[in-house]
């Protein structure tokens, strides 16, 4: 009996053991199934589809462990419960004697065979559930496992395509605040390629699905456009009640320019008149006009339309950067006279006379000296450098001549000698010392004081024809059927000198307006003054076209 309650305590003792590393296994494999779960969503737990993955593996891990708790739980509880059933029942068939002894002997043995057999068994289907149990943890972990490392992946990519267009994004934003920075100049280049092109654009895109973005894209651009200085290159005719065209702004302007000249004029009993000095160009006093309303910090207005508020601001701009003085003195003057005693005989005699002599000076203000006047801002004087850079003369010239206010430095010379008589001026600085016929030297004298001389724009001449020849030897030369441009030098072949089909007079064309074409001329009349003619005038020989 104490051999049987021995081995009965081994085998216990062994069942204990078996249940006590059951036990271990089972918790190794939860702990081992809830890190794996945690392994693979620690990383990005904090993005959404890492979120969903680590629910994912918790959720199935959970379920795994608790079900192989609850298979080797039950299984264990069945084995100890069997053993210690078997153990009562061997006590309690306790025998005297040597029988009883024997039979114990024999039914100890075979009891605890069995109970060992039972236990072995028992230990190896435990074993062996936990084996499936691992296994079957083990691939719903590595399934768990693949489903997350697919959409960890997917995040991943995911998330490096948001960090990527973020970056696009970060990127664009700064593009675009060093483009606001360079507002002007994308802005001149947007308004060449719009100006000069939109109607061919439109023609081009319509054909594609992608018309309306375009179009938008385009009334955006021109919108900004026409909230800016540049908004002055689409104002044209005043088509609404109140509204004005600009070439009938330019014109009334000009009109109170020449009207204060004539003023002075009228106003002095003069016997000699000389003027000297120019005013500013018309190109200058637009853009200190345009950048002044569009970019007034108070009250910022588009100059795309002119109305009688606009109108006065530009007088104001005009004449502020504009200013005619004069003045009157006596002076004794030389001159010639030659008297003929009526038998063929000259006589010269060199006399003086007291003379009162007029003197008009006309002097201006540049666009930079405007600018430092009216207090422009930066962003106002880089719109203002760029609207006068070289590069946006052809925009300018188009513009000018749309509303005939083309007025190239020596038009504006040419304009400002109106009234001038006697052509001293003139013909004394060309070199002469006594008078000569001054019509060439008129137009030389306007070259030179614009550098054209110099730079080989327009040649220096005393003589009509030199200058016909000079300008045909280059390829210069339009016949009487062109139609000039402002600045253009228009030459004339008199009918009362006979039609020779050489330069007798020579002139400065200041515009062309209703198949007129209006000008500028010396010794007319011994005096500088406008003259007009229709475009094709028999009598008009041809014109020199400088490469301005």
């Amino acid at each position: 009996m104490k051999e049987i309650r021995q081995k009965g305590s081994q085998k216990s003792a062994a069942t204990t053991n078996m249940k006590s590393d059951l036990a271990s296994k089972m918790r190794q494999g939860l702990i081992r199934s809830k890190d794996t779960s945690r392994e693979l969503s620690y990383e990005d737990r904090y993005e959404s589809p890492d979120a969903y993955a680590q629910e994912k593996v918790k959720t199935i891990s959970g379920n795994a462990a608790e079900d192989s708790i609850r298979v080797v739980k039950g299984t264990a509880e069945k084995t100890y419960d069997g053993g210690k059933r078997l153990v009562q029942q061997i006590k309690q068939k306790k025998r005297t004697g040597e029988d009883i002894k024997q039979t114990a002997k024999s039914t100890g043995k075979a009891s605890f065979k069995t109970v060992d057999k039972n236990i072995k068994r028992a230990g190896r289907t435990v074993e062996k559930g936990i084996g499936t149990i691992e296994r079957s943890a083990r691939v719903k972990i590595k399934t768990a496992e693949k489903a997350t490392a697919e959409t960890v992946q997917k995040a991943k990519k995911a998330k490096k395509a948001s960090k990527s267009a973020a970056k696009k994004a970060k990127k664009a934003a700064e593009n675009a605040r060093k483009a606001a920075k360079k507002t002007a100049k994308a802005v001149v280049n947007t308004v060449k390629a719009i100006v000069k092109g939109v109607k061919k654009l439109v023609v081009i895109i319509a054909a594609g699905g992608w018309v309306a973005v375009v179009v938008i894209v385009i009334i955006v651009v021109i919108a900004l456009i026409v909230a800016s200085g540049f908004g002055l290159f689409y104002s044209g005719g005043g088509n609404s009640s109140g509204e004005i065209s600009m070439m009938d702004a330019i014109s009334e302007i000009d009109a109170e320019y020449t009207g204060k000249l004539d003023e002075i004029k009228e106003s002095n009993e003069f016997d000699l008149l000389e003027m000297s000095g120019s005013r500013a160009v018309w190109r200058e006093v637009l853009t200190v006009y345009s950048v002044k309303v569009a970019g007034d910090p108070d009250n910022p207005q588009e100059t795309a339309t002119m109305d009688e508020s606009k109108l006065q601001e530009l007088k104001d701009v005009f004449w502020s950067m504009n200013e005619v003085d004069y003045r009157t003195e006596t002076k004794e003057v030389e001159f010639v006279e030659e008297t003929d005693d009526g038998n063929g005989n000259i006589t010269v005699e060199t006399k003086q006379e007291t003379k009162t002599v007029l003197y008009i000076t006309i002097s201006h203000r540049s666009a930079e000296e405007m600018a430092s006047e009216y207090g422009f801002t930066d962003l106002q004087r880089t719109q203002l450098n760029e609207m006068l850079s070289d590069e946006n003369k052809g925009l300018w010239d188009q513009f000018l001549q749309e509303v005939n206010a083309l007025d190239d430095d020596i038009v504006s010379i040419a304009y400002s000698q109106i009234g001038n008589t006697g052509g001293e001026t003139y013909w004394s600085w060309y070199g002469f010392p006594s008078r000569v016929e001054w019509c060439a030297c008129f137009v030389s004298w306007c070259a030179d004081r614009c550098g054209y001389i110099d730079s080989g724009v327009i040649p220096k001449f005393a003589g009509c024809q030199i200058a016909v020849d000079w300008f045909d030897d280059r390829g210069q030369w339009r016949d009487n059927r062109y139609v000039p441009r402002p600045g253009d030098i228009i030459f004339f072949d008199w009918e009362f000198n006979g039609v020779t089909g050489t330069a007798d007079h020579v002139g400065i064309v200041q515009k062309v307006e209703n198949n007129t074409v209006f000008t500028v001329e010396g010794n007319s009349s011994d005096s500088v003054a406008q003259r007009d003619y229709p475009v094709g005038y028999e009598e008009i020989l041809g014109y020199g076209v400088p490469l301005y």
